[in-house]
């Protein structure tokens, strides 16, 4: 896999950052993506497969992406310095924890910015781990039920 930092345009105190992603497998397979980065989350703008992305890969797509995209918008450490760990912030556990989930789910709701996304910077935790939480949080009832897919 090869992530390059395409370009970034700076927009009022922020910006965006578009990296192009490509995966090779070892079938012959390969997937090529666009993927826009800012303050409010990740954005697929242009994903391009062969053979063609079945629903299945496009479901697990993000689940190929995240690592490989979180490693490239984080600035590599000078050369001769330590390198910094990443320390996974204090969460509560149990009830407690689930109910800071849903906080954190809902102000970004609010904001209109990603919501997982946002539980995931919050708790420090991989996107399939943080989905977890959210569906606790939702069985607890401290967030509505999901609607019917259909």
């Amino acid at each position: 896999m090869s992530v390059r930092r395409a370009w970034t345009v700076r927009q009022g105190s922020g910006a965006v950052t578009w990296f192009e992603v490509r995966l090779a497998f070892a079938d012959g397979a390969r997937v090529e993506a666009l993927a826009a980065v800012s303050e409010g989350g990740v954005c697929l703008e242009d994903v391009r497969g062969r053979p063609g992305l079945s629903l299945d890969d496009l479901a697990v797509l993000a689940e190929w992406l995240e690592g490989p995209l979180a490693e490239a918008c984080v600035p590599s450490p000078a050369p001769g310095a330590p390198a910094a760990r990443r320390a996974r912030p204090e969460w509560p556990r149990g009830r407690e924890g689930r109910r800071l989930v849903a906080r954190e789910y809902r102000a970004a709701q609010e904001r209109g910015a990603d919501p997982v996304l946002a539980v995931m910077r919050a708790t420090g935790h991989s996107r399939r781990a943080s989905l977890r939480l959210i569906g606790q949080a939702r069985d607890e009832g401290f967030l509505t039920p999901r609607r019917a897919r259909r």
